[in-house]
C-alpha cells in the first residue's frame, strides 16, 4: 500500500485559533504545517511530549532519561566563535555566488537575445543559388 496522507479536523476555541496563526506566523510557516510538525514530534516520540510553561523554562529544569541520567532542559549546546563565523562567510559567500549566477543568467539571456536576432541577418550561400535576386559581397 502507499503512502497516504489523512486528514484530521477537530474545533478549537477563536482565541486557540489565532494563537495558532500567530505561532505559523513567528516559524513563518503555513498552519497546516504547525500542526503536522507537532504531530511528527508526537509519534516520533511515542505520546511522551511534555507541555512546559515559559517561567519554568528560564530556570531551566532537569528531567531524567529512561537509564536514570539527569539531563537538562531545554538542551543547550555550546557552539565556538569560529563555527559562528564560519557559518556566517559561507553565508556571505553563497549571498555572493547567487548574485553572480543571476548575473550569468541574464548575461546567457542576453546573447541568446542577440543570436535570435543576428539569425535572421545571416544568409545562406545555399539560399541565395535558390533566389532569382542578385547579391554583391563586400
Amino acid at each position: 500500500m502507499g503512502n497516504k496522507n489523512k486528514t484530521i479536523s477537530f474545533r478549537v476555541s477563536e482565541e486557540a485559533f489565532e494563537s495558532l496563526q500567530d505561532i505559523a506566523e513567528e516559524r513563518d510557516i503555513s498552519l497546516s504545517a504547525v500542526f503536522r510538525d507537532y504531530v511528527d514530534l508526537l509519534v516520533d516520540h511515542d505520546g511522551q511530549v511534555t507541555v512546559v510553561p515559559d517561567d519554568e523554562l528560564s530556570g531551566g529544569t532537569i528531567e531524567h532519561d529512561g537509564e536514570g541520567e539527569e539531563i537538562a532542559f531545554p538542551p543547550s549546546v555550546e557552539v565556538p566563535k569560529s563555527f559562528i563565523r564560519e557559518h556566517e562567510r559561507l553565508e556571505l559567500e553563497a549571498d555572493h555566488l547567487r548574485e553572480q549566477l543571476d548575473e550569468y543568467k541574464s548575461y546567457v539571456t542576453e546573447l541568446q537575445d542577440r543570436l535570435e536576432d543576428e539569425q535572421n541577418e545571416i544568409l545562406l550561400l545555399d539560399d541565395l543559388d535558390e533566389e532569382d535576386e542578385s547579391y554583391q559581397l563586400r
